[in-house]
């Protein structure tokens, strides 16, 4: 039997897991904490953002720097 709406079996649980490992696996670069100071109004209208797109503000501020600040070198 075809499957014509694009419905496949398996744990959509084994999906994340996996999704996960690859990133963690992307992830060997050294990391360092950033710091810094927001007004309420700015941080309240990032949360609201981060929460409404359902991703976390790190992740967020990771993909703006990667899109809108060239590498060096």
């Amino acid at each position: 039997m075809s499957n014509s709406i694009g419905l496949s079996a398996g744990r959509p649980s084994e999906q994340k897991k996996s999704a996960a490992l690859k990133a963690m696996a992307e992830e060997s670069r050294p990391k360092v904490r950033v710091n810094f100071e927001l007004d309420e109004d700015a941080h309240l209208k990032l949360k609201v953002y981060a929460a409404k797109s359902r991703r976390s503000i790190a992740n967020i501020l990771r993909e703006l720097i990667e899109k809108h600040i060239p590498n060096s070198g």
